[in-house]
């Protein structure tokens, strides 16, 4: 049974910099994707980024590629997202998932969710 436990969120200025952390515990070896997904008030949910946990590869949302960095820490069962240059639009609660699906930026493609991590980014 997959577990996955968010931290590291917080409130900053426009163009400060944050580093999101999610530690996995039972399963999550098993999993094809691990991802970080955000959500506003009364918006849809989005996909941030997301890593393939064989291999490496990464995919980003066009509204964060070369300002966020997605990684990952086998040995310590860790996600990272690494987070600069943040701007107003990016406020938003923040999860991260892991899962099995072929589409590693969509909601649909995970089975376990974090409880999530507040980021507010101020102009």
């Amino acid at each position: 049974q997959v577990q996955l436990v968010e931290s590291g969120g917080g409130s900053v200025q426009a163009g400060g910099s944050l580093r999101l952390s999610c530690e996995a515990s039972g399963y999550a070896y098993s999993s094809v994707w691990m991802g970080w997904f955000r959500q506003a008030p009364g918006k849809e949910r989005e996909g941030v980024a997301c890593i393939l946990t064989r291999g490496g590869a990464t995919f980003y949302a066009g509204s964060v590629k070369g300002r966020f960095t997605i990684s990952q820490d086998n040995a310590k069962n860790t996600l990272y997202l690494q987070m600069t240059s943040l701007k107003p639009e990016d406020t938003a609660m923040y999860y991260c998932a892991a899962g099995a699906g072929t589409n590693g930026l969509r909601a649909e493609s995970y089975n376990y969710w974090g409880q999530g991590t507040q980021v507010t980014v101020s102009s």
